[in-house]
């Protein structure tokens, strides 16, 4: 299988994050791809685990580490999680860091950062 394949085995830790349409979503997702970028997990599928697809979910459940990244307190991503019976080792939500949710999407490098960080991969 080909690594753009969307069920196949995503490693020891994948990441599910947000990508709502505000400032914390796309921080979510920001931070999903620099930790990808970095080596430290790989970004998944969330809309995947949301619509039940059989390869995705199993996937997500036998992670060695499943992070949940979500923007605001709505907490879709964990919802959808819960829903789907994936259970989350690690989450992280945005607005709780201190960024105020807002819908202008000029994100800050220093935001993705925090959120990185308060990954702790």
């Amino acid at each position: 299988m080909s690594d753009a394949c969307c069920s196949c085995a995503g490693g020891p830790v994948l990441i599910l994050a947000c990508s709502g349409g505000s400032n914390v979503g796309q921080l979510a997702n920001a931070a999903a791809v620099s930790l990808t970028r970095e080596g430290k997990g790989k970004m998944y599928c969330l809309a995947g685990v949301g619509g039940h697809v059989d390869g995705i979910v199993e996937s997500c459940k036998g992670a060695g580490q499943l992070v949940v990244i979500d923007g605001c307190p709505v907490a879709c991503a964990k919802k959808a999680c819960e829903h789907a019976g994936v259970p989350v080792a690690k989450y992280v939500e945005i607005t709780s860091l201190g960024i105020e949710k807002n819908y202008n999407l000029d994100l800050s490098a220093s935001d993705v950062q925090k959120v990185v960080a308060a990954c702790g991969l």
